[in-house]
């Protein structure tokens, strides 16, 4: 199966195929949205999808993104 089958003349997703929801910020830490906006995404407008999408940019900060292995231990 190819995603080209999903391709359609609206609002792409900001999907990046990582979907893990951030704990603390209850946002997808691939496309920050919230889990709210990725179960209604189909169902929103396209102006709808457009406001989340402005929005998104300003979302990432708010992830602490921790860092395990080597790196976590250096940073320590």
């Amino acid at each position: 199966m190819t995603d080209e089958i999903w391709k359609r003349a609206e609002v792409d997703s900001p999907c990046v195929k990582i979907c893990v929801i951030h704990p603390e910020a209850r946002l997808c830490v691939g496309c920050y949205r919230s889990i709210d906006e990725i179960g209604a995404w189909s169902r929103m407008t396209p102006e709808a999808r457009r406001a989340v999408m402005a929005d998104l940019p300003a979302r990432a900060p708010r992830l602490v993104r921790r860092r395990g292995g080597r790196a976590g231990r250096l940073e320590g």
